[in-house]
């Protein structure tokens, strides 16, 4: 097994979310990695909890990466939350990311959840995303 590709990984996401149009249309700039102090948009990604397994093979060492990528809104209702959601699993869905270390076998959606947080003030919906990276 090898925890190598983490970082990598995450760096490559952040990017390929942050290049895209249509999300940046709908959040900005507003993807972080941590939350900043202060005030806050009323709509934002955020790149949130990992966990991680080998996944080693006859090919060498491996790791399975199963991450959540959350969109937080105060706007009413789910709407907006839901547009963001459907534009970041459009990125990452089967996406051919490249690495700054190893190389990404796969990445697909696992499942989404939404919620209301806050006492119902804020929406929040966290997808999670399986990606399979082969160490080099």
């Amino acid at each position: 097994m090898s925890y190598a590709g983490s970082g990598p990984l995450q760096a490559a996401v952040f990017d390929a979310l942050s290049a895209d149009g249509p999300l940046g249309a709908l959040v900005g700039t507003a993807i972080y990695d941590a939350v900043p102090s202060g005030s806050l948009p009323d709509i934002y990604v955020r790149l949130g909890s990992e966990t991680v397994r080998d996944a080693s093979d006859g090919t060498g060492p491996g790791a399975l990466h199963r991450f959540t990528v959350s969109v937080i809104t105060v706007q009413p209702g789910f709407a907006s939350a839901k547009q963001a959601a459907s534009a970041i699993s459009d990125v990452l869905q089967d996406a051919d990311l490249v690495l700054s270390r190893g190389r990404l076998v796969s990445l697909r959606f696992e499942r989404a959840q939404a919620r209301r947080i806050d006492n119902g003030a804020a929406r929040q919906i966290d997808l999670r995303f399986a990606a399979r990276v082969q160490d080099a």
